[in-house]
């Protein structure tokens, strides 16, 4: 079986590439910052999610000067909402390195030595930017890789092998070029479910395909999902101008830096009903109904809240602050802190108690037949034996006098007539006929 060519990919490629904000139009040199900044977007986040926060980002900080001389509180406000915040801390500290030197190194040695770059991220920078032959392996290459070659180690274990097959396989010209195809054939094409083969360049060369196998790709150990966590959070709003008490998380950690409104900690046998003894400060407390649920990458979590209105007058504790409501879209909020705000400014609705239902007692309704049975005519007395009729012709099967609904009802079914008796021949002489 022959292994596959780049020539055959880079022909779809340019027929099929994707059209993407970040990627520079066909004949035209990419701008190193945006290869750079929807790189760091991308990790663990889909494009869809990317594309709106991109461009707010290059709205604010259009090159990486404007981005390095920027607060970090700007520039985490403008990450709120992305998740692995992690990331937005070190995406300051590189662009300030960067723009200490002057440019961004041009080689993916050069590149892992900035903050927040690993192998990734380097390979695929100094391939698309600069277009040096490095091999950039992210979640879809692993995925047409692990096809191709019907690599049977589980992930992670595989991706040394697979990174040193996609290096091998990375030509010297176009290799930006090259990089991006490969991403865009695992995103279009060689999808994790119901993969459109027939399409696809690589359908010779591919042995997962010729083994009928290409869905069971790439081999997965079975993660592990972190038990749940509980905890309380507190909402505290200052009356006459609706500001919110929030406070900044560590600078380590989930979430580092980030803004909150003040929280307990996340235990897995955390008690609500103790939950006032992490307030953090005196107040008429209200504990709202429902819970906010969020999905962090190693366990869920579930918080009840509580909500407490204050005094304009009122000091927030040490390390805490005062934000307007109106201001609150600057803060570096992550999502599960909008979710614990939305649920206490617009509250589920409590559920009605039980009323007593009193029944009233309706007179009886008047009999259903009592005016069909004021219509019907009195029944016809039978005859008497004395007066049956004499032999004559058969009457009707709708005596006179019957209920007038009589053709539409069922009949039951009438026994057969009796075949007359045969007369005896006479003897003698023949005697008068009764009648």
């Amino acid at each position: 079986m022959p292994g596959p060519r780049a020539a055959d990919l880079l022909c779809w490629y340019d027929r099929h590439r994707r059209v993407l904000p970040w990627r520079a139009p066909a004949g035209e040199r990419p701008d190193p910052y945006r290869v750079w900044l929807s790189e760091v977007m991308l990790q663990q986040t889909t494009i869809a999610a990317v594309k709106p926060y991109f461009h707010r980002f290059l709205e604010r900080f259009p090159d990486v000067e404007a981005l390095a001389e920027a607060p970090e509180e700007a520039v985490m406000a403008a990450w709120a909402g992305l998740g692995y915040y992690s990331r937005a801390r070190n995406l300051h500290a590189c662009a300030r390195a960067v723009a200490a030197a002057g440019r961004f190194p041009d080689t993916a040695d050069g590149l892992r030595k900035l903050p927040g770059i690993g192998a990734y991220t380097a390979g695929a920078i100094a391939a698309i930017a600069f277009d040096r032959q490095e091999a950039a392996v992210d979640g879809n290459v692993e995925r047409v890789v692990t096809r191709l070659f019907a690599i049977e180690t589980p992930l992670p274990a595989a991706r040394p092998e697979i990174r040193r097959l996609t290096q091998a396989l990375v030509p010297a010209a176009r290799p930006g070029d090259f990089a991006q195809a490969v991403m865009d054939l695992g995103a279009t094409i060689c999808t994790p479910k119901r993969p459109a083969c027939a399409l696809c360049p690589w359908l010779s060369p591919c042995r997962a395909r010729a083994l009928g196998l290409q869905e069971s790709f790439p081999r997965k150990l079975k993660a592990v999902k972190g038990s749940l966590r509980r905890g309380a959070a507190f909402v505290v709003v200052r009356s006459g101008d609706e500001a919110v008490l929030l406070r900044t998380r560590p600078a380590t950690g989930l979430l580092g830096a980030m803004a909150e409104p003040p929280m307990s900690a996340w235990e897995p046998d955390y008690d609500p009903a103790r939950a006032l003894l992490d307030a953090p400060l005196d107040a008429r407390w209200k504990r709202l109904p429902g819970l906010v649920r969020h999905g962090f990458t190693h366990f869920p979590l579930e918080l009840t809240v509580f909500l407490a209105r204050v005094a304009l007058a009122t000091r927030p504790p040490e390390g805490m602050r005062f934000t307007p409501r109106r201001d609150l879209a600057d803060e570096p909020l992550p999502g599960v802190m909008k979710k614990v705000l939305a649920h206490a400014f617009d509250p589920p609705a409590e559920p009605a108690p039980a009323r007593a239902v009193k029944l009233r007692r309706e007179p009886a309704p008047a009999p259903l037949l009592a005016a069909a049975e004021a219509s019907v005519p009195a029944p016809v007395p039978a005859p008497s034996i004395r007066s049956v009729p004499k032999p004559g012709p058969r009457p009707s099967a709708r005596p006179a006098g019957a209920d007038p609904d009589f053709e539409d009802a069922p009949m039951e079914a009438e026994a057969p007539a009796r075949p007359a008796p045969r007369a005896k021949p006479a003897r003698g002489r023949p005697r008068a006929a009764k009648r």
